[in-house]
């Protein structure tokens, strides 16, 4: 069993909240949760209460940042032409544009 550990506000996290995603809803979490440096339960827990995510540039968020942009370039690299280009990729490319202009915007 995990130990216990206190939420910011001091408050025991002894709930479990569990759901089932498609392998392409899956990627595209782990890639927000990635480029945000938050742990992923902390993400969900944010996106589901509608408030701010805040990025703060460390190692690990350029690192996650350096891996996507490859990962965008290769898949720009196999469209042809403009054509047939996902929605997931598009979505990919707005949130790194989002956190990158945060990381500018922050400094």
């Amino acid at each position: 069993m995990s130990i216990k550990k206190l939420d910011q506000q001091g408050r025991w996290r002894n709930k479990t909240v569990s759901f089932r995603v498609s392998p392409e809803e899956n990627k595209q979490i782990e890639t927000a949760v990635k480029l945000s440096g938050m742990s992923k339960q902390d993400f969900i827990i944010c996106c589901l209460q509608k408030r701010k995510i805040e990025v703060i540039g460390n190692p690990k968020v350029y690192k996650a940042l350096k891996n996507e942009l490859a990962n965008v370039l290769n898949e720009l690299n196999r469209i042809e032409a403009g054509n047939k280009v996902s929605q997931d990729l598009l979505d990919t490319i707005n949130l790194i544009t989002i956190t990158i202009q945060g990381m500018r915007n922050g400094k």
